[in-house]
């Protein structure tokens, strides 16, 4: 059950890191609202997974689903660029996360 608080936790960074960006120094109340619930719900993930999961390994799993949701996010919308490095890469910090979770 951690694990699964924790992958969705990450995802949830995603979303408020994404939510942040779109605030625009939360001066648009929407995003800014989407922000803080979303980090206020993935920060109380982490914590309950913390509570059987290393610490350790579980904020790197959790910032690292969150920065690969992220980078895809901003590759499918077209705020970020694609070429296949990016793609080498992120599939290099998600096997990372696997191998984290297998050990």
């Amino acid at each position: 059950m951690a694990w699964l608080v924790l992958v969705l936790s990450g995802a949830l960074e995603s979303v408020w890191a994404v939510a942040l960006g779109k605030s625009e120094g939360f001066s648009r109340l929407v995003p800014s609202v989407v922000f803080f619930v979303a980090l206020a719900a993935s920060m109380a993930g982490l914590a309950y997974a913390m509570r059987s999961i290393p610490t350790g390994t579980a904020y790197a799993v959790w910032v690292a689903i969150g920065a690969a949701l992220t980078v895809a996010f901003g590759m499918i919308t077209g705020t970020e660029s694609i070429n296949w490095l990016r793609i080498v890469f992120l599939v290099g910090l998600i096997g990372c996360v696997i191998g984290l979770k297998l050990t």
